[in-house]
């Protein structure tokens, strides 16, 4: 753990701006700290690396551990935004039992992330493998290469060739998540997309919002992910209609029956929880 703690000695000397070492420090607060320390004792990080990305309720960190390069998701629990996650996670018959704390719905809120990337994964989906989470840390795996991230949709160069194969990727990973894992993801944007360039495949993050679809109001979140959606492929000269989308979305496939069957089998305990 020596070495997380070096690590993030020597992030400070790289990172000048005073809004990334705020936002450090408010990750790392005393419990979380010791959570980590936890985690490297059994081996899930061995060393932590710079900041991936920094969200309004979470930061990303890169860090190694005993399957190689991983992703680390903090939590912030002191952040002023958890209110926001109230509609995605109070109105979730999965979590609608939790208090309504800022730490419960912080610790739940990890747990679906979780959860929903496990669904997704198993939906035939890309995205990164969850390899453990416990209270507001969700460990998993690192979408990059050689501590290189691949880039978001937003930042991704394309011609109208891999905008096009982008689109139909992102729509039918849309219609996977509805119709086999019973998932919408409700904020999907080019700014929760990654590219793996060399593939020129898409890979969905960011899914702890994502609802099941008895969330009442999972109507509203499809048609703003469908929305941001053909807006952001408009300029590639993409243009098709709402409505087709969302019936393309929810239609079904004679191979989507066996991907439900297992679904329904899930054990949502393959995502480790340490606690």
């Amino acid at each position: 753990m020596r070495k997380i703690e070096d690590k993030r000695d020597k992030n400070r000397t790289f990172k000048k701006d005073s809004s990334f070492l705020k936002a450090e420090e408010n990750v790392f607060d005393v419990p979380t700290l010791k959570l980590l320390y936890t985690l490297a004792n059994k081996g899930y990080i061995t060393e932590m690396g710079g900041s991936i990305s920094t969200g309004k309720e979470a930061n990303v960190f890169y860090a190694t551990g005993n399957e190689g390069e991983v992703a680390v998701k903090i939590y912030r629990l002191t952040s002023g935004t958890f209110k926001a996650m109230d509609p995605y996670i109070l109105k979730d018959p999965r979590f609608s039992n939790i208090r309504h704390s800022r730490k419960d719905i912080v610790f739940a809120w990890t747990q679906k992330e979780a959860q929903n990337l496990l669904r997704i994964r198993k939906a035939g989906v890309r995205a990164p493998r969850p390899i453990v989470n416990d209270r507001n840390v969700l460990v998993m795996e690192f979408m990059g290469k050689d501590k290189i991230p691949f880039p978001l949709l937003k930042d991704t160069p394309l011609d109208d060739a891999d905008a096009q194969n982008l689109f139909d990727q992102i729509i039918e990973g849309m219609r996977r998540l509805y119709v086999r894992a019973h998932l919408v993801h409700s904020d999907l944007s080019e700014y929760n997309i990654l590219v793996d360039v060399e593939k020129m495949e898409a890979v969905i993050i960011d899914v702890g919002q994502a609802v099941t679809l008895d969330h009442p109001n999972v109507r509203e979140f499809m048609a703003r992910d469908i929305e941001n959606i053909l807006r952001f492929f408009k300029k590639y000269g993409i243009k098709e209609d709402k409505k087709i989308i969302s019936d393309r979305v929810k239609e079904r496939n004679e191979t989507d029956e066996l991907f439900e069957k297992e679904l329904e089998e899930i054990d949502e305990t393959d995502s480790k929880d340490i606690s």
